[in-house]
C-alpha cells in the first residue's frame, strides 16, 4: 500500500463532513438572524411606541384611580381616637397640609384635607388621634 503524507483526498468522508459542518453553521445563523428579525421589540421604533403605550396606559390608570372621592362622611366616621397618623392616611390618604407644633410635655400635629368646599381637621397628639372637625354632609 501506498501511504502518502496527504492522506485526505478531494472528496473524501472528513471533507465533505467539514463542508455539512460548515453549511450547517451557515443554516444556524441565518435562521437565528431570521428569528431575531422577526421579533417586533427589535425594529426600529417600535420599542419606543411600546414603551410610550405602557406608559400612557399606567398614567390612566393611576389618573383613574386618584380622581376617587376619599373624603367622604362614611370615610371620616371611620376615623377614630387613638389611631395613628398612618392609619389616618391608609383611610384619608395624604393630607393637604400638615402643622406640626412641638411643645415641651407633648407634640401636636394638625392634618388638614381639603376638596373643594369641604374641609376635615384631625388634630394628633403624640401621633394618636385626639379630635377631628368635619364640614362635609351627607
Amino acid at each position: 500500500m501506498n501511504m502518502s503524507p496527504n492522506l485526505v483526498k478531494q472528496g473524501s468522508f472528513f471533507n465533505r463532513d467539514q463542508a455539512l459542518r460548515e453549511n450547517y453553521k451557515q443554516k444556524e445563523l441565518a435562521a437565528a438572524s431570521c428569528y431575531f428579525n422577526r421579533l417586533p421589540l427589535v425594529r426600529s421604533g417600535s420599542i419606543f411606541r411600546s414603551i410610550s403605550r405602557f406608559v400612557l396606559v399606567l398614567l390612566l390608570v393611576l389618573g383613574v384611580s386618584c380622581v376617587g372621592r376619599r373624603l367622604t362622611k362614611a370615610n371620616v366616621d371611620e376615623v377614630t381616637e387613638g389611631m395613628s397618623k398612618k392609619q389616618v392616611e391608609s383611610i384619608l390618604g395624604p393630607p393637604t397640609t400638615i402643622d406640626n407644633k412641638d411643645f415641651i410635655v407633648m407634640k401636636k400635629t394638625t392634618y388638614v384635607y381639603r376638596q373643594g368646599q369641604d374641609t376635615v381637621t384631625v388634630v394628633f397628639k403624640d401621633d394618636k388621634v385626639t379630635d377631628k372637625q368635619s364640614t362635609l354632609s351627607d
